[in-house]
């Protein structure tokens, strides 16, 4: 059933089966706050916190520009065929689908966009970006899909949201998790341009003369708030995108040809207490089902940082190793790290090198007999990776198997 919306853009409801009870991640019928319902996830106690983030400081400068990730500017893949994913920093990504036959470029969706220079309630203190974007919002092309994680301000940034919505209206959706479409209500976006999904709903998106896609809200293992007093009042979510043909189904069994790009947000994958050993502990099975339920993914943009502390971090954030496991999980083709190397919070400062993830996201890889730059790897920002439309066919069954081994 097509939804009402005041823009040129169609969103119809993808039909999934009727949940047989309430679902474990809700709080309240209807639900009134979400929780994480893995043994995978630990929720640390304000004390905890505290104590924590204050033991074993050590602050960690950021090096010289070169020594960090390299700039450049972005052509966006211009003139190329292909799926085209373009890195802006921390997670912010634009994904363009290819072009169908007439139409002059494919649809594109911008992912947690965050252009401000602080992600910050406030523009004079928090944290605040040592790598700058590689173009203004000025410079980014039209954009049809808007879609966030989560609240947070690294992901969910405001003035962003306003400036694309200004700028787009009429021709751009927003699409978010439950909760959160009064969050961007309050930003003075429109609701009627916002649709709101739970974990495993999906919507097609069809944009007129470019094309369609269809989109999946799936599950991630983190939290949300925006001040003290809202936390998991809203909804955490990862993201699939099926730029193939469109199904009444959400998952399928069968072989696809279909392109698809799962984006992680921001997730931890199992959490690890002080002394343990990581690989005794459970992970969060969400991402093995996301594999079954989509995979295999031709691309999967996975976060690689901001993961220190261990025993603090691990339940929401993964670091470069718990990256490569969500990679096998997914059963994706081709994984590239993000949420690193632009930004860093007030813990991470104490107790991670900014150089650090994307070494050991290599490291990782390479150890795992992995090919780095072709399963996986890194790009500059404002680099695009472009998936050319005949790729090298890999069957379920070839990506079961290597993920077994």
């Amino acid at each position: 059933m097509a939804m009402a919306s005041t823009t040129s853009i169609t969103i119809t409801r993808v039909p999934r089966k009727a949940e047989s009870s309430q679902p474990s991640h809700h709080i309240g019928n209807p639900p009134t706050s979400f929780t994480n319902p893995w043994p995978s996830f630990h929720k640390h106690s304000p004390l905890d916190l505290l104590i924590t983030s204050q033991r074993n400081r050590d602050f960690k400068p950021v090096p010289s520009r070169d020594k960090l990730v390299a700039i450049q500017k972005p052509d966006w893949g211009a003139g190329k065929e292909g799926l085209k994913a373009t890195w802006i920093g921390h997670a912010s990504f634009l994904v363009e689908t290819s072009a169908s036959e007439g139409a002059g470029r494919g649809v594109r969706v911008l992912f947690d966009p965050v252009f401000s220079e602080r992600t910050s309630p406030v523009t004079w203190a928090g944290p605040k970006r040592y790598t700058p974007t590689p173009c203004t919002l000025d410079e980014l092309p039209d954009v049809d899909l808007v879609v966030i994680s989560h609240d947070h301000y690294d992901h969910m940034d405001s003035d962003t949201l306003l400036k694309i919505y200004a700028s787009r209206k009429g021709n751009v959706h927003f699409l978010v998790a439950l909760g959160n479409a009064s969050r961007l209500r309050g930003f003075g976006i429109g609701g009627d341009e916002v649709t709101e999904l739970d974990w495993w709903e999906g919507v097609r998106v069809d944009v007129p003369g470019m094309g369609s896609v269809t989109m999946t809200c799936t599950p991630s293992q983190h939290f949300s708030g925006r001040g003290i007093w809202d936390q998991a009042s809203t909804l955490w979510c990862s993201w699939v995108l099926d730029a193939g043909a469109f199904s009444n189904t959400l998952a399928t069994t069968q072989p696809s040809t279909s392109r698809k790009v799962f984006f992680a947000g921001d997730t931890g994958y199992r959490y690890v207490p002080k002394e343990a050993k990581e690989l005794d502990r459970p992970s969060c099975p969400a991402f093995k089902e996301i594999g079954e339920a989509f995979g295999p993914f031709d691309l999967s943009m996975l976060p690689i940082g901001l993961y220190s502390p261990r025993h603090l971090m691990s339940p929401i954030h993964c670091n470069p190793e718990d990256s490569l496991c969500l990679h096998k999980d997914l059963k994706s083709r081709k994984s590239i790290g993000m949420h690193y190397g632009t930004v860093r919070g007030g813990i991470s400062q104490y107790f991670e090198e900014v150089t650090e993830p994307p070494r050991r996201f290599r490291e990782a890889c390479e150890k795992d007999g992995k090919v780095w730059g072709e399963e996986l790897g890194l790009l500059n920002v404002g680099e695009t990776l472009i998936m050319p439309e005949q790729l090298h066919h890999i069957s379920s069954q070839q990506v079961d198997k290597e993920a077994e081994g």
